[in-house]
């Protein structure tokens, strides 16, 4: 048999072509990661196996760079960031550059209801430096935050402050008004206590406050307790929450949101934005409540650009929308037309993005500047038909009630009649056109006889199965002619039989019977009670 660990040459070439293969599977494997965590990067587990990965062939620098990526795609990871300080610790021998990790780790991580793994490495690290002070400054800092294991940290603290210095416990200022409350309890008594009792006294006192900061701190835990227990899945994952766990999230939000803490209310969004990715009510909501809070104008544009450049999907076009009219709010005028761009050259059938691109164009320079995105939309050779049609009935919108001119918008939906006579919203739209021009005992008849034209033409021009015809009837003549007129459809013989016009085929007769709707219509209220898995759309 042949060797094929040999490729017919030297063993000085079969070893180069070895190494050069060994190198272009690093460099895919390497290319897979980067691809794979680009479009999920809130994955931190792969983080830390790519991260391992690069220690294992590049050394600890390489593995440094990852773990820098990776706790900049998911700030708010106490697992990664846990990872990364304890990879610090064991690769790191300078301390001043490990605490400073610690230390920004702390800034993104700290206030987590589940970060004690965290902070117990960080104390693990003091107590492996042998550095009492800092362990004990950590310890303050902790007891003043709610989260899951509190009280153990508050019984270490209370343990080692009776064997620190006064002078570390509390600020001088109030280190001497302790001291002058314990010597004018002792003067009422006609008494001068020595040192030591004083010292004893002043620590009975001051044990007492950081009790109190222990119950105040308890309580802030137990406030949270009921929303974190129904947390099931506090990590990123690409199916769907259930409902339960939705609405859990929501009034969570609810109660920090009461509490008027910034810095907890926005810690809270940035968790539930790791859980709740692909969920864009959230990031609405996030960008609606940061929008409320003085001077965040920048911060508000980075949601945007989080929500719409990496986690919802250009299919959801609604936050993209949203952040345009946030820059054209910002008179970034520039930036909102870009944003429409974008939508249409991915999403060109979108007709919410056009027409909010026309009104874009509308507000800022005028009528006929809106008429030119909706010609360029209709000329295009990549929209839909029936997208078109519809496009035209939005802008026989513009002439009708911005423009004001009823007989041009009258024209607009005769001349094209012929082009997008299959469009079941096109024939609705100038139905109600009609319908909605205001009339008089004296026009009655006039209105009448323009809606049974409309209605004439749809009967003999569209394709539209004769159910939706008659739909459209039954609605529009009834409410024009009161009940007697469906008996008008009846005798109209709406059949194919009778039109004596070709059926469109299914995929074709789905497309020009759909309804258009914008993002608010279809998202409506949640529902309290819903059940099983929350859809993402």
């Amino acid at each position: 048999m042949g060797d094929f660990a040999n490729f017919g040459g030297t063993d000085e070439e079969n070893a180069e072509i070895k190494r050069l293969n060994a190198e272009v599977s690093l460099a895919l494997l390497r290319d897979s990661y980067d691809r794979f965590l680009l479009k999920f990067p809130l994955l931190f587990g792969y983080w830390k196996k790519y991260a391992d990965l690069e220690f294992n062939i590049s050394g600890p620098e390489s593995a440094e760079m990852i773990y820098e990526r990776g706790c900049a795609s998911i700030t708010n990871s106490v697992d990664l960031w846990t990872e990364y300080c304890s990879f610090k610790m064991e690769t790191t021998h300078t301390p001043h550059l490990v605490r400073e990790l610690f230390d920004r780790a702390a800034s993104h991580i700290g206030l987590d209801f589940l970060s004690h793994p965290f902070w117990d490495k960080y104390l693990e690290y003091e107590t492996r430096q042998e550095a009492q002070d800092k362990i004990f400054a950590i310890l303050n800092r902790v007891i003043h935050i709610p989260m899951h294991q509190y009280a153990r940290y508050f019984e270490r603290f209370r343990q080692m402050a009776h064997t620190r210095p006064l002078e570390e416990l509390v600020s001088a200022t109030e280190l001497a008004q302790y001291r002058a409350e314990v010597e004018a309890e002792a003067a009422q008594f006609g008494m001068q206590k020595p040192e030591l009792e004083i010292e004893r006294d002043i620590r009975a006192k001051i044990d007492a406050f950081f009790y109190q900061i222990f119950q105040g701190t308890q309580t802030e835990t137990n406030k949270r307790w009921t929303y974190e227990a129904e947390i099931k899945r506090p990590y990123f994952h690409v199916t769907e929450l259930e409902h339960h766990q939705v609405i859990n999230w929501r009034k969570y939000l609810d109660f920090e949101e009461s509490e008027g803490n910034y810095q907890r209310i926005v810690f809270l969004y940035e968790r539930c934005l790791v859980t709740c990715a692909l969920y864009d009510e959230f990031w609405f909501r996030y960008a609606r409540w940061m929008a409320a809070q003085e001077h965040k104008e920048e911060e508000v544009r980075i949601i945007y650009m989080r929500a719409a450049t990496i986690f919802v999907p250009i299919s959801r076009p609604g936050i993209r929308l949203q952040w345009a009219y946030f820059e054209e709010m910002t008179g970034r005028l520039d930036v909102a037309r870009d944003i429409h761009a974008a939508i249409l050259m991915k999403l060109p059938d979108c007709v919410e993005a056009v027409v909010s691109w026309a009104n874009l164009q509308r507000r800022q320079s005028g009528l006929d500047a809106a008429i030119e995105v909706y010609k360029a939309q209709i000329d295009s050779p990549v929209v839909d038909i029936f997208t078109k049609a519809a496009l035209v009935t939005e802008w026989a919108s513009l002439l009708w009630k911005i423009k004001g001119s009823v007989e041009e918008a009258r024209t607009a939906f005769a001349k094209n009649a012929e082009w997008y006579a299959d469009s079941r919203h096109f024939w609705q739209k100038w139905l109600e056109f009609e319908l909605e021009q205001p009339t008089s005992a004296e026009k009655e008849t006039q209105v009448a006889e323009r809606v049974k034209k409309v209605f004439a033409e749809m009967q003999s021009k569209s394709r539209l199965s004769p159910g939706v015809k008659q739909e459209l009837g039954q609605v529009y003549l009834r409410e024009l002619f009161g009940p007697p007129s469906v008996s008008l459809i009846t005798k109209a013989k709406l059949s194919k039989e009778g039109s004596g016009i070709p059926e469109l085929d299914e995929a074709t007769r789905a497309k020009a019977e759909r309804r258009f709707y914008n993002y608010y219509e279809l998202h409506t209220d949640p529902d309290p009670d819903a059940q099983g898995p929350a859809s993402f759309d």
